[in-house]
Order: C-alpha cells, then structure tokens, then sequence
C-alpha cells in the first residue's frame, strides 16, 4: 500500500469506522494525463461501506469522505473515483 493510501486508509477508519474499505491506486492508468505524477500516488478508486452511510444521499456520502481527505485532496490527490455504500447496500 502507498503511503498517500495508507493515510487516507487511516483517516477514513478513525472518522467513519468502515466495515470494508478498498483503496486502489489507479494512477499509472493516467500516466500522460492531467494530475499524473511519476511514482504514483495521484489518481484512487476506493469502495468503502459504513454504517455512517445509512440514510445519506449518495452526494453526502462523498462530501463526508472529501471532508475527511481533504488534505489529501488539495495536495497529492488529483483524483479519487468514489463508491460509498451503506451495509446491506
């Protein structure tokens, strides 16, 4: 795991308590494109299910992980493709 990936892993755990959290770094899918960084590290696809979700529209869903990451995404982190769902979903 990436050490942008493992952060975000740890933030998203301390404020969200996810039952299942999946961070995948997409970014060498990107490379020649905007936001692509040698090395990686720039563009995520991430699945998380958490109780926190229930009774959230799908947009508050994200802005609760954009709030949570955004250090993140106003640094290293030109991209993050999100699927929120809540248990059961």
């Amino acid at each position: 795991m990436t050490a942008i990936a493992h952060l975000m892993r740890q933030k998203l755990e301390a404020s969200l308590s996810p039952e299942r959290l999946e961070i995948v770094d997409d970014s060498e899918s990107h490379r020649g494109h905007g936001g692509y960084r040698e090395g990686g590290e720039s563009h995520f696809n991430m699945e998380i299910v958490s109780q926190a979700f229930s009774g959230v529209s799908r947009v508050g869903r994200q802005r609760m992980v954009f709030e949570v990451l955004k250090d993140e995404l106003a640094g290293p982190v030109h991209a993050l493709s999100l699927r929120c769902l809540a248990p059961g979903e």
